[in-house]
């Protein structure tokens, strides 16, 4: 799924992510400047995407870090049973809005993305990738139980995230959206990620799930 040639832009533009701070709510940026400032740096790391607005500044890094996640990790070749990459979020998540105006369309290698809403009981068959709004913290372990073994990425910023059986879990550090792996959880899924993006992660983890959830 990913190349030398795909993955060292990919690289480049998680590297300006990383740097990239999300303003804290405290503070009151002059509206035109932080827009223009927040638009230059989500083109350079995701080039072509247009800046969605209105959006939180979080929710735009976020699209721009999955994109690269789709850039960096390889799924088994029956994972996909067309030419799309299926991008999913669960049903009510604000984040979809965002997702679907600047990812709908782009190009993976040869694969389409496309911006879904689903249902969790849809999750293991319709997607490839799958997003869970800390909403869901409480349908979190069935949920991700459901999909143990299939070849979905899961995405998620609960604290348990990853010892649930995620495999990827945003978190806000100094106000920089970072992010840690499960490599296991990958894994178990016969999903390969790139060691580029594990280079690029906080931490990585090879966490037993827990087989009582």
């Amino acid at each position: 799924m990913f190349s030398d040639t795909g993955a060292k832009p990919a690289r480049r533009g998680m590297r300006k992510l990383l740097s990239w701070s999300v303003p804290s709510p405290r503070i009151r940026l002059p509206a035109l400047s932080s827009v223009l400032l927040f638009a230059f740096v989500l083109h350079a790391a995701v080039p072509n995407i247009a800046v969605a607005q209105p959006a939180s500044d979080e929710d735009q890094v976020k699209a721009a870090f999955l994109f690269h996640f789709a850039q960096l990790v390889q799924w088994p070749p029956d994972a996909f049973s067309s030419g799309e990459l299926l991008l999913c979020t669960l049903e009510d998540d604000p984040l979809y809005d965002e997702l679907e105006s600047t990812l709908q369309g782009r190009q993976i290698g040869s694969r389409t993305i496309r911006v879904r809403q689903v249902h969790a009981s849809q999750a293991a068959h319709d997607c490839n990738m799958l997003v869970i709004d800390k909403t869901e913290n409480r349908h979190l372990p069935s949920l991700l139980v459901t999909l143990r073994n299939v070849p979905v990425l899961t995405v998620g910023e609960t604290d348990d995230f990853l010892n649930c059986g995620g495999m990827i879990r945003f978190r806000l550090v100094d106000n920089k959206l970072r992010f840690d792996i499960n490599l296991a959880a990958a894994d178990s899924s016969r999903l390969r990620i790139s060691s580029q993006l594990l280079l690029l992660s906080s931490s990585v983890t090879r966490a037993a799930i827990d087989k009582g959830r």
